[in-house]
């Protein structure tokens, strides 16, 4: 049996657990969801939809003395962080946290982030070790066993306090204009290569908010 979060956080200090892999595969892709509510779907996003279906829908199960629950609420009172698991294996009394992903195994160290905050808000709420978890890649079929060793539990707290800090400050983190950003859903929305220069921007917004020459005729007849 687990405890309700304690009341140290206030909603909107509270970090979404999925947040942390999209900061770690780009800050100004988190912000753009978290902080201004964007979203849109692409090929990729629509593969990930497909790799979480069944994930979704709370359940428990038992295969081979291995208990599932599947859509786990999970928290973490102390980093303030708040989800939930695609799913938790339980062997014996060890948790196991499940992540869905589609795709194969190539970007696993964004995954891993958040992962292993699932494993952190389950050691907190069961009071038991999580030393590891696994994505599970629906393209190669395959999981990827992820070790919660110190390094990846201090990125966790990082990157945990670098979103609540983005989220506080009401700020958009530069775009990246990179290889990465052809493939993400919200290219539209982030326009990388003209707000990743700064000068070009301020020379597009001032043309747009300058009235054309026949409109400064209008306004002096």
């Amino acid at each position: 049996m687990t405890a309700d979060p304690a009341p140290r956080w206030r909603d909107d200090e509270l970090v979404p657990i999925s947040a942390l892999e999209h900061w770690s595969y780009c800050p100004r892709q988190c912000a753009l969801i978290h902080l201004e509510q964007t979203y849109d779907e692409n090929l990729y996003t629509l593969r990930g939809n497909r790799a979480h279906r069944g994930a979704d829908e709370p359940g428990v199960a038992s295969a081979r003395g291995v208990r599932v629950v599947r859509a786990m609420p999970i928290w973490s009172a102390r980093l303030g962080l708040t989800g939930r698991a695609d799913a938790v294996e339980f062997r014996g009394e060890t948790p196991y946290p499940i992540e869905y992903k589609s795709g194969s195994s190539r970007s696993w160290e964004h995954e891993a982030v958040q992962l292993c905050a699932q494993a952190l808000c389950l050691e907190e709420m069961l009071g038991v070790a999580v030393p590891a978890g696994a994505v599970w890649y629906h393209g190669s079929r395959q999981r990827r066993e992820i070790a919660c060793d110190a390094a990846l539990r201090a990125l966790v707290e990082e990157v945990t306090h670098a979103i609540r800090a983005m989220l506080a400050g009401e700020r958009l983190p530069a775009a990246a204009n990179d290889a990465r950003c052809p493939k993400c859903s919200l290219f539209e929305a982030c326009l990388p290569a003209l707000t990743a220069r700064p000068a070009r921007l301020r020379g597009f917004m001032a043309e747009l908010f300058h009235p054309a020459p026949d409109e400064d005729r209008l306004d002096s007849a």
